[in-house]
């Protein structure tokens, strides 16, 4: 029977996902009855499969975003307690996306580092008071021992969400130097994940080009000289110099950092000095 052997196998492609429109060549008058009858209904049935599938794949999708800016909110409520930190997730992501899309890496992966950038420091929610109301220079053994805590607390927070995939252990290993001195593992060398190197740097230069209790934000010359003085023992020298560059042409990052101003606690404010 003329056309038979084409429509298994357009069938076949089908059931393994391959979703072409050669099936249609089969229901036109050169075939016979039967097999365009076959092809006719086949045809449908994968059209209908087709739009389920990208309904199920744009709910996925969605829903992925949603939990991904949920997290977001939490991260951006550690400035809460830490002003300090404030704005600091969503520039790191910046940044390290930045430098993904510089590096040329793939669509999937500059998105995986804007994230693992944005939520690198979410294990933070687990400081103590006392750590993060800490205004001097002196940590003791304790403080340290949960700010070296905090990337495993942020990894085994975020390791239910599979979809994250990399970024789970770039938020891991954020803190891993090159030289093995970094933690929580003490990986060196080809241990550390090229997403690791990504958000170590943006991580590190966000905090030296910003007001901290320990320090006023260095200018652009300083910074600059600190990366390259830190790449080889702790930082990867290629990408540093790739960063240097990104930020050259482009600039610092800049983010909306009043979200935690409570416009009503103002107008009360400013409603009693009226009345004084």
């Amino acid at each position: 029977m003329k056309g038979l052997t084409e429509l298994l196998t357009c069938i076949q492609d089908i059931s393994g996902g391959n979703y072409s429109n050669d099936i249609m060549q089969l229901t036109t008058d050169d075939y016979d009855p039967y097999v365009r009858e076959l092809a006719e209904s086949v045809g449908l049935m994968m059209v209908r499969i087709e739009a389920r599938e990208f309904a199920l794949e744009q709910a996925n999708e969605e829903l992925k975003c949603n939990i991904v800016a949920t997290i977001k909110a939490v991260a951006r409520g550690l400035s809460l307690r830490d002003p300090y930190t404030r704005g600091h997730a969503e520039r790191v992501g910046n940044y390290c996306e930045r430098l993904a899309r510089r590096m040329e890496l793939s669509e999937d992966e500059i998105w995986t580092m804007h994230v693992a950038g944005t939520l690198h420091d979410i294990g933070k929610i687990g400081f103590s008071d006392r750590l993060i109301e800490n205004v001097d220079t002196k940590v003791d053994a304790e403080m340290l021992c949960e700010i070296r805590h905090h990337p495993e607390w942020g990894f085994r927070m975020l390791r239910g969400l599979e979809f994250l995939g990399p970024a789970l252990q770039y938020v891991r290993s954020h803190h891993e130097r090159l030289d093995g001195t970094g933690y929580p593992n003490g990986l060196k060398g080809d241990e550390i994940t090229t997403g690791s190197r990504i958000l170590s740097i943006a991580d590190v230069f966000d905090a030296i080009t910003t007001t901290r209790t320990y320090q006023q934000a260095m200018d652009l010359d300083k910074a600059f000289s600190i990366l390259r003085n830190l790449a080889g023992p702790s930082l990867d020298p290629e990408l540093v110099e790739l960063f240097i560059t990104e930020i050259k042409e482009h600039g610092l990052e800049e983010v909306e950092d009043n979200f935690s101003t409570c416009a009503m606690l103002e107008s009360i404010v400013s409603e009693t000095e009226i009345k004084k």
